[in-house]
């Protein structure tokens, strides 16, 4: 199976970009560089959280991800709609719409993320039962919460959850379901995620994943298309399966909600979850057992790729899960939903590889940022003066607009 590292969260339409620096000052990994007037992402940095896309203010961000003509390139082909995607629309009463929406635009059949991710629920309750388990456990339903934590908190990669994300456990089955029912070859059915998050299109395209997911959509560019089809229907067929669980998955505290415990924490929003991180890290958080955290405000609907304010879009899916009974869920065992791949460290801050020389480094860079103002204005196209430092040592050439003199660049 291609592994697709090639594939990125964003990408830059350079004729758009004036510069501002607004990506660079909010991006929570410092990825993001403006060079010759010109945003740069490191996308060995980026973990896709969209916040490049969300504060850009000339558009000259945009998520990268499938778009809906390739469907046409499989004989039958399945909707995998994310839970966010019910909060895009007003007055919606039942979920039903949205998937005989979906089939009206060509897909063959739907299965709802949100199934899964009431399976997920499960065996993270089965798991959280476990004495031995590592507390608190931190939910690996955000992939860019998952891939921030691998770059910079190696010591908390223990607390990761080993569960398997959602649109992976939907995927499976929905792939086992289409073969029985089709007796068509793998290669003929095609399974798509409709997804409001950078970080998942390019998660879910790589690895295992992309065993059973073959291409990731986007919830904003589907929203007008799939409005006009759910306003022609009168009687849609009864297609939901999910129970309210599996659609409070699609805002904060909907997966914590599942859990059967109070002793939880949940945040949203990259700098809220930046600094709930680096408490546990310094042992400030104690005495809790699952902590559900999402880079985007609101949980997953305030993905990048959504159409609708998140803060609403959390109201409407509130009052929709109160329209469906609690779905009676039972497993086997929490491994069978567990990831096969061991979570790696990213060490994309490292210097070099040769511990000797990354020393040596280390010491420049300090050396270099004492002789800079230390005001991390970004002027210089880096966001602050030790990625100003960090990128002189690495060879780049590029200067302090407020710090005068070539001693500062002296290898000496």
């Amino acid at each position: 199976m291609n592994d697709r590292k090639d594939i990125k969260p964003v990408f830059l339409e350079a004729d758009k970009c004036n510069g501002c620096v607004s990506c660079m000052k909010r991006c929570p990994t410092e990825a993001i560089r403006v060079r010759d007037g010109k945003a740069a992402v490191m996308y060995e940095r980026c973990v896709g959280c969209g916040e490049c896309v969300n504060v850009c203010p000339t558009g000259a961000k945009r998520e990268s991800y499938d778009k809906l003509e390739s469907i046409a390139g499989y004989k039958y082909k399945v909707a995998l709609p994310s839970p966010s995607l019910y909060g895009q629309f007003n007055n919606l009463t039942d979920t039903s719409y949205v998937l005989n929406g979906l089939k009206a635009l060509g897909f063959d059949d739907v299965f709802e993320v949100a199934y899964g991710a009431e399976l997920v629920s499960a065996a993270t309750k089965k798991y959280l039962e476990n004495p031995n388990t590592v507390r608190p456990v931190i939910s690996s339903a955000c992939s860019a919460v998952t891939n921030l934590i691998l770059m910079r908190y190696e010591h908390l990669i223990p607390h990761l959850s080993p569960m398997k994300q959602p649109e992976v456990v939907a995927a499976k089955l929905a792939l086992i379901e289409a073969q029985k029912r089709t007796g068509y070859a793998r290669a003929e059915i095609g399974i798509f995620v409709i997804t409001q998050c950078a970080a998942k299109v390019s998660k879910l395209k790589r690895g295992n994943s992309a065993k059973y997911i073959d291409r990731v959509l986007s919830n904003r560019e589907l929203y007008f298309l799939l409005l006009d089809k759910m306003n022609k229907l009168e009687n849609p067929e009864p297609l939901s399966k999910a129970g309210s669980l599996g659609i409070s998955w699609g805002s904060s505290t909907g997966e914590a909600m599942g859990l059967g415990t109070e002793n939880y924490l949940s945040a949203d929003g990259i700098e809220n979850v930046i600094r709930v991180l680096n408490e546990l890290e310094h042992d400030k958080l104690t005495g809790l057992d699952f902590l559900e955290l999402y880079a985007c405000p609101s949980g997953c609907v305030g993905g990048s790729m959504n159409i609708e304010n998140p803060f609403l879009a959390r109201t409407r899916l509130r009052r929709l899960r109160k329209r469906y009974a609690p779905r009676k869920v039972e497993i086997g065992t929490a491994s069978e939903f567990m990831r096969s791949e061991a979570y790696e460290p990213l060490n994309v801050y490292r210097l070099d590889d040769d511990r000797l020389k990354a020393m040596k480094m280390t010491m420049k860079m300090k050396a270099i940022y004492e002789k800079l103002p230390q005001t991390d204005c970004g002027a210089c196209g880096a966001p602050r003066c030790m990625a100003l430092a960090e990128d002189i040592v690495k060879g780049h050439d590029v200067k302090c607009k407020y710090r005068k003199g070539e001693e500062l660049y002296d290898d000496g």
